[in-house]
């Protein structure tokens, strides 16, 4: 009899978008789990993509979030879309904090500015090839 699976890279796709919309919502992997009825430790195990997330607990984790069970699916694969999958920078260490801070910017010119000072970075560091 076969083990059960391991998770996949839609698997991990999923883990990432509840990683980040955990986050975005302020809400600790302890919170979470206290609503969902297991620990923080699982609920780490999930967004790590080591453990799979069952159907029936992604629906009660959209709930938690108030967010449509479709959020935490990559619809841009889905849909057939080429390009860069906006949640793939998501992974870097800093990114989720560094989106969260730029959505508090309240000037329109401050974040435009801020947008494109992080361009030229990233620009001038990708040419000198640091990472």
């Amino acid at each position: 009899m076969p083990g059960p699976r391991r998770p996949d890279p839609y698997d991990r796709e999923i883990a990432l978008r509840v990683r980040t919309v955990r986050l975005s919502r302020h809400m600790s992997q302890n919170d979470v789990g206290e609503r969902l009825g297991i620990t923080f430790q699982q609920v780490q195990k999930y967004e790590n993509g080591a453990n799979r997330i069952g159907a029936g607990r992604l629906q009660r984790i959209a709930e938690i979030f108030e967010v449509p069970v479709a959020a935490l699916f990559g619809a841009s694969r889905r849909e057939g879309r080429a390009g860069v999958d906006p949640f793939e920078g998501l992974r870097t260490p800093g990114a989720a904090q560094l989106l969260e801070a730029y959505g508090r910017i309240g000037d329109r010119t401050i974040r435009r500015a801020f947008l494109r000072f992080a361009e030229q970075v990233a620009v001038t560091s990708q040419r000198s090839g640091r990472r």
